[in-house]
């Protein structure tokens, strides 16, 4: 599946040109405009999601060279589909998930696991999992956020998770090296996440942050991939955090 190590020249101006990437959640936002743009730069992209008609919808938009269609918190399908792929990969970016807010003392020992686990334990699975289908100077991409970094009630355990993912990060990065670890910490990004968790809301906020933000407009899927194509290309980062928000967090 990959006939050039990370890092390599490649013809044509290419920079991921011979190289696979796997992402986990790409079926829409920012992981299918990372696939699309990986594509653009000469990768071969594999997509997984949980919804197959969206998935093969994302494939078509993103020429992708194959798809999984699975639920990636499940462990069972997630281990299986790493030791299926057909050959090495050089990045892997997990995008799976979503945030989750509620007021601490309202949530159960349950509702608070899985408020964990949809970040830190998703990733470290595929940390595990693709740990040995990962050529060396390859990546390992994890996303994150910058929202919560302010801490209030009503964002519950977020605050907690957001503080530990850089963390986290750099030890998964000392783990896995030769394979590189980092992690995107995104604002609000113009997401069909955002629009599900604002609904009726979500274009006041549009208005707000465009008002608001030091660069004039919201953050959207591509400036997310544009970063994370150029964090796979460097091949001297590892173990760190980039945010991505516009300036939202020095702004409210």
């Amino acid at each position: 599946m990959t006939s050039e190590p990370p890092g390599g020249h490649s013809a044509g101006g290419l920079p991921l040109l011979g190289q696979t990437l796997v992402v986990i959640g790409g079926s829409a936002g920012i992981g299918l405009a990372t696939a699309r743009l990986a594509r653009e730069q000469g990768a071969s992209v594999v997509l997984t999601g949980r919804d197959p008609e969206r998935l093969s919808t994302a494939a078509e938009e993103a020429d992708a060279l194959s798809t999984a269609a699975f639920d990636a918190h499940d462990a069972a399908p997630l281990e299986r589909f790493f030791q299926q792929l057909p050959g090495p990969i050089d990045h892997v970016m997990v995008t799976a998930g979503g945030p989750s807010y509620g007021r601490l003392l309202d949530m159960d020992a349950e509702q608070a696991r899985r408020a964990i686990s949809d970040h830190m334990v998703l990733a470290l699975e595929v940390a595990r999992h693709s740990a040995g289908a990962v050529r060396p100077g390859g990546t390992l991409l994890l996303l994150g956020g910058t929202g919560a970094r302010r801490i209030r009630a009503a964002l519950g355990v977020a605050p907690a998770v957001t503080a530990a993912m850089p963390a986290f990060t750099a030890s998964l990065a000392l783990e896995l090296a030769p394979v590189r670890v980092n992690l995107i910490a995104a604002g609000f990004v113009d997401t069909p996440l955002s629009a599900r968790l604002l609904g009726d809301a979500l274009d006041a906020r549009r208005e707000e942050l465009r008002a608001a933000l030091p660069i004039g407009r919201v953050v959207v899927p591509d400036d997310v991939a544009a970063l994370a194509v150029h964090i796979m290309t460097n091949t001297a980062l590892t173990g760190a955090t980039y945010d991505i928000d516009g300036g939202q967090q020095f702004v409210g």
